[in-house]
């Protein structure tokens, strides 16, 4: 098995674990009863396994020791919360493991990852407590290493066939969440964190088999009726008061003695790390105390103390709101960005191969000159990655609604309609309305031969977009392009916007507007340089 092929294997995991837990967040969220009901271990795990993915892409790694070292660090960097503290150490730990064993035997080299991880997360925690994301991680360990025995004599077959055995006994250790610990049997529903487990190891049976597990049953929220038991959980929820969490720079030596000072302040002490960088976290209701034993222990950085209990509700802090908002825009191309700029918003940029972060987008957040943010996702990609850079926001109390714009036209129609004097809730409807009513397409050309929605392409053809599906194919571009205006059209409009794109041919939009002009002489037609990549020419009617 090649280096590369390893590494591309490794980024399919990534890719779809990330997919995955960002299809999930939100349930995830909603069974957060443990080990406090705060409703966000869905979007912690998803923001820690980003940091994760993202440190790959961006190292350009083409070995999977590079790639392996990196994703582990960006994990350890990027945690967040309880439950993405523990993973980030099962994903140090695993990717150690998987570095030091014996790739000759890749079904046993798999069980032997998948245990020293969960070991791993087992000693990181101060203590550890079954029914949580720590019995899932052991539970799948022990049948990947039951089921090594049984493995096909196929190399190639033999992670999969673990892979496989880890993820069912995963589900089937997060049934029995529910009923090993009291808060969960009491709201009816299994661990958050445990959940989000499972989809680490679904990915990984997905990746390996090309099988996409069955999920089981659906009866992980808790019932109409069992909401009660969590709603009052989360209302009087008791323990301590803030949750702090730290990167220190500190030799090992230092550990065990922070470690002792830190568990008596509080509770869900976690401590993971090593080679001198530590991520710490813990529940305390003394947070000075907390950061004053990290500087003891040596150099305590990104210090982030976030309240538990007894902040003013969402609906009362929208209510009292009364500054003006920001805009946040995700743009595809330097003329679209500076667009976006123009009308005063932050822009965050992506292209081909590149989609923007959840952390990207919440870095973002933080420089609007305002608690209160609009963002412009612009992409169908980035609007889940976009949902949970806001749920992140929320819990730092920012007033946060996502445009749920598709296309960067879409974006612009919005942007058009902003208007920070009104309120902001007007101020999101105005913006909604116009991202939703603005029809969108554009033209692209085929890099490969390909069998697409509007039939098989060869390389070099021109395809035509509507709505993020494949409408045309043919040999002229401006000919598409001019019949996917024509689609458009169809249902009435009152503005054509063209986008031109990176390198688009002189005469595209030429010839695009000539034919409106003459067939819809009173459709007025606006034309930007977008500067975007792989769409010679974006389009979009109101």
């Amino acid at each position: 098995m090649s280096e590369q092929y390893e590494v591309a294997l490794l980024l399919r995991w990534c890719d779809l674990t990330l997919e995955g837990l960002a299809d999930a967040r939100e349930d995830i969220d909603a069974l957060n009863v443990y080990p406090v009901p705060d409703g966000d271990t869905g979007t912690n795990l998803f923001l820690t396994f980003e940091a994760a993915r993202q440190a790959i892409l961006d190292s350009d790694s083409s070995s999977l020791v590079s790639a392996l070292r990196v994703f582990a660090r960006g994990a350890l960097l990027g945690a967040r919360g309880n439950s993405g503290v523990i993973l980030s150490q099962l994903l140090r730990a695993g990717a150690d493991q998987l570095l030091r064993g014996d790739p000759t035997k890749p079904g046993q080299l798999l069980a032997d990852t998948l245990t020293r991880a969960a070991e791993a997360a087992y000693a990181a925690v101060a203590k550890p407590v079954e029914g949580t994301m720590l019995t899932v991680a052991r539970e799948a360990a022990r049948a990947a290493s039951s089921a090594v025995p049984f493995a096909p004599a196929d190399l190639g077959a033999q992670m999969g066939h673990v892979a496989t055995a880890a993820a069912i006994a995963a589900r089937a250790a997060l049934e029995e969440t529910r009923e090993q610990l009291e808060p969960l049997r009491l709201a009816g529903v299994v661990d958050a964190g445990g959940m989000g487990l499972c989809v680490l190891f679904d990915a990984g049976q997905h990746a390996l088999t090309g099988v996409r597990p069955d999920p089981g049953p659906e009866a992980l929220r808790p019932s109409a009726g069992e909401w009660d038991a969590v709603t009052g959980a989360r209302a009087s929820s008791a323990g301590p008061h803030y949750e702090v969490m730290y990167l220190l720079d500190a030799p090992e030596e230092k550990i065990s003695s922070l470690k002792q000072r830190l568990g008596p302040l509080g509770d869900s002490l976690v401590v993971v790390g090593g080679e001198n960088l530590w991520n710490i976290h813990v529940h305390v209701d003394d947070a000075g105390a907390a950061i004053e034993a990290g500087i003891q222990a040596g150099r305590p950085y990104r210090v982030r103390v976030t309240s538990l209990g007894d902040q003013m509700s969402q609906s009362a802090r929208d209510h009292t709101c009364v500054e003006q908002s920001g805009v946040v825009a995700v743009a595809a191309g330097p003329g679209l960005a500076e667009l976006f700029e123009a009308a005063g918003a932050v822009v965050v940029t992506h292209g081909p191969g590149r989609r923007c972060s959840a952390a990207e987008l919440l870095s973002a957040m933080r420089t609007v000159p305002s608690r209160q943010v609009v963002v412009l996702p612009n992409d169908s990609s980035t609007l889940t990655v976009a949902e949970a850079a806001a749920s992140a926001a929320r819990a730092e109390g920012f007033r946060v609604a996502v445009i749920p714009a598709r296309a960067q036209v879409q974006g612009l129609a919005a942007i058009a309609v902003h208007d920070d004097s009104r309120s902001f809730d007007d101020d999101v409807v105005q913006m909604t309305s116009a991202a939703g009513h603005a029809r969108h397409g554009g033209v692209t050309i085929a890099t490969r031969e390909a069998l697409t929605t509007a039939g098989p392409c060869h390389e070099g053809d021109a395809l035509g977009v509507i709505d993020g599906d494949f409408v045309l194919v043919g040999e002229d571009l401006a000919a598409v392009a001019v019949d996917v205006v024509e689609r458009l059209l169809q249902s009435g409009g009152e503005m054509l916007t063209l986008v031109r794109g990176a390198g688009a041919p002189d005469d595209l939009v030429r010839r695009v507007g000539s034919h409106v002009s003459t067939a819809h002489a009173g459709i007025e037609v606006l034309v930007y340089d977008g500067g975007q990549d792989r769409y010679p020419l974006l389009v979009g009617v109101e």
